[in-house]
């Protein structure tokens, strides 16, 4: 009779299992009863290394005298590279519900191996676990690696464990009921989405505000936000429940990928919200090196071309240094009052204490606990929100720079159109109002042009000064001012001459009426600073849009040969058609 390779193994472990059966004591089992829902394991685990990874659970339950408690901190074995057996003996008091669920809640675990093995040597139950297992096919299906457990009341089991794992080697492993393991359940799926949303709502915020304001540094937050919260998602297991399920390849690169972009996103992020005078040359180029050697890097691992001990050494390397950079740039702003500075010193500081804590859980210096496992994520998360505050100050200070720039701008535009000693528009500014006007022209819609030239002006200033002639200049635009519509426009060409456009008139009988106005403004005489009185008369010559012209520079053309002819007519006894003209005087 042929005799399958299976049953010879279920067989010699059943051997092996009653003859050793005999050397454990009662009380080395972990003992549960109903007073408890939850039963940390813990405390009655032991462990055997293999070096080779080839011992299987027959060999294993062969040296179970060899199995020895571990010696540090609570569910931590740290790194290794060495596969692990773990031995949890249970056993089951009569008359009551041998129904639990044996959890291990660290979701980044490679590989997990559990064999259930009765007190006769029966193999009840063999399950594999782990991240690199697709999702899809695990036993119950919730982002820790959990196994639905089916003990008789009044009898002894046998747990072995194995595992292996490329990272950090953590171990909280628990034993509870089904509703306390789906409390549990529940509770730590509403923490991560409340982190997890909390992350994506930033990092949605950081690119829209990104494409809107096309300021780099929110770009720079998106991608450290991408690093943290992948790393987030990765590490408690959503990734695989929500994000990327039955993705190994994720599994397997997620946590390199993540590492890197945070500190890519950092270096950039860290070189922008420093960047000032007082930064040192070498500051933004080391910084953009880093941010390349961690892109870089990037790049080789998702092509497979370097493993993940090799992305460890580089984020070891590097993982601490924009911080490190950026210490002496943030403290000379804080110092000199820039609140930035502080909000960078502060996030640092909570980064260090926390990645101080996940970094000792990991190499098996520090316990398990809820703090010590969420401690890097709730780092990353008040990182994030002490970034987006320097990213608020950033805004704030884009703002007042556009203000200012747009002050600026607006004051230029106005020195460029605006004559410096009246205030009024010079040639430039009546060139472009004129051509806004002449846009919305019509035979019904006339602008009128009127040319004016002071007479007397050259007089008064030569006999008592430029100051007089200047303020005599001012007061002759505030007074043509004064008899126009707000939508009429008054401009100084140069020396005596100004400018008056009319626009909306509705027939040239209106611009005739217009200039006579003008004309007879100048019959008052004008009082200037220290009780000095002049009288000024002015020659004016007009034309009309669009019969005489539909650009400025023909019609200003027009208007300035008109108010010659005036010039020319100004002693005969009639008056040329569009112009008028009133005596010069001075007192």
């Amino acid at each position: 009779m042929l005799v399958r390779p299976s049953c010879l193994a279920r067989f010699a472990l059943a051997l092996v299992l009653v003859a050793f059966m005999s050397q454990v004591r009662a009380g080395d089992a972990l003992r549960l009863d109903d007073s408890q829902a939850v039963v940390q394991a813990w405390s009655t685990i032991s462990l055997l290394s293999d070096p080779s990874k080839t011992l299987g659970a027959a060999e294993a339950l062969a040296r179970l005298d060899q199995f020895q408690k571990p010696t540090g901190p609570a569910s931590t074995l740290g790194l290794r590279r060495d596969a692990v057996w773990l031995r949890l003996p249970v056993e089951v008091p009569a008359g009551i519900s041998g129904r639990w669920v044996l959890e291990i809640d660290y979701p980044v675990l490679n590989r997990i191996d559990v064999h259930v093995v009765s007190e006769d040597g029966r193999l009840l139950q063999h399950a594999r676990l782990g991240n690199l297992q697709p999702y899809s096919q695990r036993p119950i299906l919730s982002r820790s690696h959990a196994l639905g457990l089916d003990l008789a009341p009044g009898a002894r089991y046998e747990v072995l464990l194995r595992i292996e794992t490329l990272g950090a080697m953590i171990v909280p492993i628990s034993l509870k009921r089904a509703p306390a393991f789906h409390e549990h359940a529940m509770g730590e799926q509403m923490l991560q989405g409340l982190l997890n949303g909390l992350g994506l709502c930033l990092l949605l915020y950081s690119l829209t505000q990104w494409l809107a304001l096309r300021e780099p540094l929110f770009a720079k937050y998106a991608l450290l936000i991408s690093g943290s919260l992948m790393f987030s998602l990765l590490q408690f297991g959503i990734g695989a429940q929500y994000v990327w399920t039955d993705m190994v390849w994720m599994e397997l690169h997620a946590g390199g990928l993540s590492a890197l972009m945070a500190a890519c996103g950092s270096f950039l992020f860290v070189e922008q919200a420093l960047a000032g005078p007082d930064s040192p040359r070498w500051f933004s180029r080391v910084m953009k090196g880093g941010a390349a050697l961690c892109a870089l890097a990037a790049l080789l691992f998702a092509l497979d071309l370097i493993d993940v001990r090799t992305v460890t050494a580089v984020i070891g390397s590097l993982g601490l240094a924009p911080a490190l950079l950026g210490l002496p740039g943030a403290w000379r702003r804080m110092r000199r009052g820039d609140s930035v500075g502080g909000y960078l010193l502060l996030a640092w500081a909570a980064y260090f204490v926390c990645t101080a804590i996940a970094v000792a859980v990991i190499k098996g210096h520090i316990g398990v606990n809820f703090w010590s496992m969420h401690a890097f994520q709730i780092g990353a998360t008040l990182d994030m929100l002490i970034f987006m505050r320097v990213l608020g100050l950033r805004t704030v200070a884009i703002k007042a720079a556009a203000r200012q720039a747009a002050h600026e701008r607006d004051l230029l535009h106005s020195l460029a159109h605006t004559d410096a000693l009246t205030g009024l528009a010079n040639r430039r500014g009546l060139t472009a109002a004129l051509n806004q006007a002449l846009a919305e022209c019509a035979p019904t819609r006339l602008v009128a042009v009127f040319l004016i030239d002071l007479n007397g002006f050259k007089q008064i200033n030569d006999q008592h000064g430029h100051e007089v002639g200047d303020q005599l200049l001012i007061a002759v635009g505030q007074r043509l001012q004064t008899l126009l519509h707000t939508s009429d426009l008054v401009a100084r060409l140069g020396g005596d001459e100004f400018v008056v456009m009319c626009t909306g008139l509705q027939h040239a009988e209106q611009a005739e009426r217009l200039a006579e106005r003008l004309s007879s403004a100048f019959d008052t005489p004008f009082d200037l600073p220290e009780r000095l009185r002049c009288s000024v008369g002015l020659t004016l010559g007009h034309t009309l849009a669009p019969q005489d012209g539909t650009d400025a520079a023909t019609l200003i053309k027009h208007a300035d040969a008109a108010m010659y002819r005036g010039k020319s007519a100004r002693h005969g006894a009639a008056t040329a058609p569009h112009l008028s003209t009133s005596p010069r005087g001075c007192p």
